[in-house]
């Protein structure tokens, strides 16, 4: 599987934090990794840590994200554009294998895919905010 497929079922499952409980997140994520196309067991892994990773980091990431867009809150945000940004802002500050260039136009690339027409401006702006 490519990184930008992997990428993209991370983001689909930090999409579904929004609308389901703590308790709930192990369960979503067995159902969504079954429901899937099959993937190969290295590939899950890999999807399931970085998906737990960002899960973790969320409260502290979105804290900074409030801190450095003005005029916008995460609570404010569209679900799917602060899914996308979670996870580039994770790449961004977390992941040394991603350089920011990358993740900021993968962010863009699933926001045209994903969201609204207004969503790629709007992530690349919080995003170059952010690096």
């Amino acid at each position: 599987m490519t990184r930008r497929q992997l990428r993209e079922r991370i983001f689909k499952m930090l999409f579904r934090v929004e609308f389901y409980e703590n308790e709930e997140i192990p369960e979503q994520l067995g159902a969504f990794l079954d429901d899937e196309e099959p993937i190969a067991e290295e590939d899950a892994r890999y999807i399931e840590e970085k998906f737990l990773k960002i899960k973790e980091l969320i409260p502290s990431m979105d804290e900074q994200i409030n801190a450095s867009v003005k005029g916008w809150k995460t609570t404010r945000m569209s679900k799917v554009d602060l899914a996308i940004i979670r996870l580039a802002y994770y790449e961004m500050k977390y992941d040394d294998d991603v350089p920011n260039p990358v993740a900021i136009n993968e962010a863009v690339e699933l926001a045209k895919i994903f969201g609204t027409d207004e969503s790629p401006a709007f992530i690349n702006g919080v995003l170059a905010k952010l690096s």
